[in-house]
């Protein structure tokens, strides 16, 4: 008996589901002590890191998206839980923000109308079609939510999944430099601005920050997102896309 080639052993394990998921969880636990010997640099954001390696690794391999999807959904599934468990450390937040659900509202309504107003701008001025620009309309939601509003308002969701990560990846890279720039200091504040903008990325980031960032920022993730449904196609019968 022979032992078995080592592209036989490749072709077995490129066409399981497990080695996706093999890949996601190998890709981002390198990506975190990647993270963590930078000393916690958000240049070095682990989601950041992981995606690039993952690319790297698909496009070295030939391995479709869609076959490497078929195991990753396993990690994807689990997005719904962990939003649902960011409940918990808001809780822990309550007292607080009955304080602050005045200029908390404000705050999320204008934040939702600005990231969406300026990125349908910016497009349209550089001469972006309109679908793109409706497709970049909803980009600071999170996905399934950008996804849902992008094809109603007759955008391409496939362009909106990849304008939301982008954003996402951005925001949590950029995000706590800017607050340091504007010597914006509260977590609460600096939580909410990161939650509207970035979302489930940006609040990852967050709670590496701190506990309350986080709260405010999950809380602020799913207030906009809430929002974003019912502000962004409203303005995009106003402008008249």
């Amino acid at each position: 008996m022979t032992e078995p080639d080592l592209a036989d052993i490749w072709v077995y394990l490129s066409a399981s589901p497990l080695l996706g998921l093999t890949m996601t969880l190998v890709a981002y636990l390198l990506a975190f002590q990647l993270y963590q010997r930078g000393g916690g640099s958000p240049l070095l954001n682990p989601v950041l890191t992981a995606v690039v390696m993952i690319i790297l690794v698909l496009l070295a391999s030939g391995i479709p998206y869609p076959d490497y999807f078929d195991g990753a959904q396993f990690v994807h599934f689990l997005l719904g839980p962990a939003t649902v468990a960011l409940a918990v450390p808001l809780y822990q937040q309550l007292s607080r923000l009955r304080q602050l659900w005045l200029p908390v509202s404000i705050a999320i309504v204008s934040g939702v109308i600005f990231a969406a107003g300026s990125s349908v701008a910016l497009a349209w001025a550089l001469g972006a079609t309109t679908q793109t620009q409706l497709s970049l309309a909803p980009k600071s939601a999170t996905a399934p939510v950008a996804m849902g509003i992008s094809e109603t308002i007759g955008g391409l969701p496939s362009l909106t999944a990849v304008l939301v990560v982008v954003t996402g990846i951005v925001g949590a890279v950029l995000g706590t430099r800017l607050f340091d720039l504007f010597r914006i200091r509260d977590d609460s504040v600096r939580g909410i601005a990161m939650g509207v903008a970035a979302h489930g990325i940006g609040t990852a980031r967050a709670f590496q920050v701190s506990k309350t960032m986080g709260a405010f920022s999950g809380l602020a993730m799913a207030l906009s997102a809430f929002a974003t449904a019912l502000i962004v196609p409203w303005l995009v019968d106003l402008i008249g896309l």
